[in-house]
């Protein structure tokens, strides 16, 4: 059994709930910074960035959020949930909290195209994985220990960095749990690795 939480200050929360739930998963809606201590993977979802970083200080999530991936615990960033993680932000002097190796741009596809479908490849996920992209943002580049699992076009929008894991658009918005399923597959070996 592992149990993955999603963190519930703002943003698509439930959806994620419903993508996660299988057997031999524990999903938790996290609100409050001690129930971070009892998960063994994290989920950031969509919403808005700067109001999620915001509630993220007000509740005293900032620390304990850094120390959870630095122990090696799975984190999964999804459209906003991705600016979070990201190193750099484009046209900012600094990014949130600094977990993965990139840079990212905000609302990257402009106003014409906000909000689309596409179907993507997505490598380890499947070759037809629907893609819901709204007001996205895209990974610009990544540093060297950062796979890219996915592209639109030339632009990426999936990356992995070890036990990190972020995309421009949003999984949770479709019936494919496919995503989900291969976020639950990355805690399950990060806690068969913790425990060994």
């Amino acid at each position: 059994m592992v149990k993955i939480g999603v963190l519930a200050l703002q943003g698509a929360v439930r959806e994620h709930v419903r993508c996660l739930e299988a057997p031999g998963v524990e999903v938790s809606i996290v609100k409050k910074v001690e129930q971070l201590e009892e998960l063994d993977g994290l989920v950031f979802p969509g919403g808005e960035s700067t109001t999620m970083r915001r509630l993220i200080d007000k509740y005293g999530f900032f620390e304990p959020l850094k120390a959870f991936a630095a122990q090696g615990k799975p984190v999964f960033g999804t459209c906003a949930g991705l600016i979070l993680m990201a190193a750099r932000i484009d046209g900012e002097d600094h990014g949130h909290l600094e977990l993965m190796d990139m840079t990212v741009q905000r609302n990257a596809f402009g106003r014409q195209r906000e909000s689309f479908e596409t179907d993507l490849i997505v490598e380890g996920v499947g070759d037809d994985v629907r893609a819901v992209f709204i007001r996205a943002p895209l990974i610009q580049e990544v540093g060297q220990n950062v796979d890219v699992l996915s592209k639109f076009g030339d632009e990426i929008v999936v990356a992995r960095q070890g036990h990190l894991l972020g995309c421009s658009f949003h999984p949770e918005l479709t019936d494919d749990r496919r995503f989900h399923q291969y976020f639950v597959q990355m805690v399950k070996e990060a806690k068969t690795i913790a425990q060994s």
